[in-house]
Protein backbone atom coordinates (compact mmCIF):
# COMPACT_ATOMS: atom_id res chain seq x y z
CA UNK A 1 0.00 0.00 0.00
CA UNK A 2 1.24 3.21 -0.90
CA UNK A 3 0.01 6.48 1.13
CA UNK A 4 0.97 10.50 -0.35
CA UNK A 5 -0.19 12.80 1.53
CA UNK A 6 -0.53 16.65 0.30
CA UNK A 7 0.24 18.96 2.21
CA UNK A 8 1.11 22.94 2.31
CA UNK A 9 3.34 24.20 5.20
CA UNK A 10 1.85 25.71 8.24
CA UNK A 11 -1.40 23.92 7.54
CA UNK A 12 -2.22 23.13 11.09
CA UNK A 13 -4.99 19.78 9.67
CA UNK A 14 -1.79 18.73 8.05
CA UNK A 15 0.38 18.08 10.77
CA UNK A 16 -2.34 17.33 12.98
CA UNK A 17 -2.58 14.31 10.27
CA UNK A 18 0.91 13.60 9.99
CA UNK A 19 0.92 13.21 14.04
CA UNK A 20 -1.58 10.78 13.91
CA UNK A 21 -0.43 8.69 10.84
CA UNK A 22 2.93 8.72 13.23
CA UNK A 23 1.08 7.37 16.11
CA UNK A 24 -0.52 4.90 14.09
CA UNK A 25 3.16 3.53 12.18
CA UNK A 26 1.66 4.45 8.85
CA UNK A 27 4.33 5.20 6.82
CA UNK A 28 3.25 7.53 4.00
CA UNK A 29 4.84 10.19 1.38
CA UNK A 30 4.62 13.68 1.98
CA UNK A 31 4.18 16.21 -0.69
CA UNK A 32 3.95 19.96 -0.17
CA UNK A 33 2.23 21.68 -3.13
CA UNK A 34 2.96 25.13 -2.13
CA UNK A 35 6.76 24.21 -2.37
CA UNK A 36 6.88 21.89 -5.33
CA UNK A 37 4.74 23.02 -8.83
CA UNK A 38 5.51 19.08 -9.67
CA UNK A 39 3.13 17.79 -6.47
CA UNK A 40 0.92 20.71 -6.94
CA UNK A 41 -0.04 19.58 -10.60
CA UNK A 42 -0.30 15.77 -9.72
CA UNK A 43 -2.58 16.38 -6.94
CA UNK A 44 -4.82 18.65 -9.15
CA UNK A 45 -4.54 15.38 -11.54
CA UNK A 46 -5.69 12.68 -9.19
CA UNK A 47 -8.30 15.21 -7.07
CA UNK A 48 -10.04 16.24 -10.14
CA UNK A 49 -8.86 20.07 -9.41
CA UNK A 50 -9.61 19.59 -5.58
CA UNK A 51 -6.93 22.04 -4.18
CA UNK A 52 -7.80 21.63 -0.38
CA UNK A 53 -5.10 20.22 1.95
CA UNK A 54 -4.70 17.77 3.37
CA UNK A 55 -5.23 15.40 0.66
CA UNK A 56 -4.79 11.92 1.36
CA UNK A 57 -4.19 9.53 -2.27
CA UNK A 58 -3.96 5.56 -0.82
CA UNK A 59 -2.82 3.39 -3.71
CA UNK A 60 -3.94 0.05 -2.32
CA UNK A 61 -1.89 -3.46 -3.22
CA UNK A 62 -4.67 -4.27 -5.27
CA UNK A 63 -4.49 -1.49 -7.67
CA UNK A 64 -7.73 0.27 -5.90
CA UNK A 65 -7.12 4.07 -5.32
CA UNK A 66 -8.62 5.32 -2.63
CA UNK A 67 -8.80 9.38 -1.49
CA UNK A 68 -9.24 11.54 1.72
CA UNK A 69 -10.11 14.80 1.88
CA UNK A 70 -8.84 16.45 5.44
CA UNK A 71 -8.39 14.62 8.22
CA UNK A 72 -11.00 12.07 8.50
CA UNK A 73 -10.19 9.79 11.00
CA UNK A 74 -13.52 7.71 10.18
CA UNK A 75 -12.22 7.16 6.69
CA UNK A 76 -8.97 6.83 7.28
CA UNK A 77 -9.45 4.08 9.84
CA UNK A 78 -11.79 2.70 7.73
CA UNK A 79 -9.75 2.42 4.49
CA UNK A 80 -6.35 1.49 6.33
CA UNK A 81 -7.95 -0.89 8.80
CA UNK A 82 -6.62 0.97 12.02
CA UNK A 83 -8.34 1.41 15.59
Amino acid sequence: MQITVFTTGGCPYCLILKDYLNSKSVSFTEKLIDQDENAKKEMIKVSNGFMGVPFILILKDDGIKETVIGFDKGKLEKILNLT
